[in-house]
């Protein structure tokens, strides 16, 4: 049974940082690409940052380009999410989620192709 299990996240002021993180288990960690989501209220989710099952490829969204960055530890099965100079509009629900399938050879390109979704962690920006 796949489990995805968030822990971080909470209240920072505006400039501040926050660092999520992810752990999966059930599944072959290291096989997988991993993504970063979020959803403010009233808007679509957004994917915002994916890395690939080897750590060599990442896609970053252009609204946390230069502030947020995408790790994973395969050792310990955990994928990080620091985010540095936050903004109010970065309030959101986070989630992560794992690649619907193993050894992607590219980045997914639509949600629907991660399957396996975290709790969602509440990050809140104040200004």
């Amino acid at each position: 049974q796949v489990q995805v299990v968030q822990s971080g996240g909470g209240l920072v002021q505006a400039g501040g940082s926050l660092r999520l993180s992810c752990t999966a288990s059930g599944l072959t960690f290291n096989r997988y690409t991993m993504g970063w989501f979020r959803q403010a209220p009233g808007k679509e989710r957004e994917g915002i940052l994916y890395i690939s099952w080897g750590g060599g490829s990442t896609y970053y969204a252009d609204s946390v380009k230069g502030r947020f960055t995408i790790s994973r530890d395969n050792a310990k099965n955990t994928l990080y999410l620091q985010m540095n100079s936050l903004k109010p509009e970065d309030t959101a629900i986070y989630y992560c989620a794992t690649d619907r399938i193993p050894w992607r050879n590219r980045l997914p390109m639509v949600h629907e192709e991660f399957n396996y979704w975290g709790q969602g962690t509440q990050v809140t920006v104040s200004s």
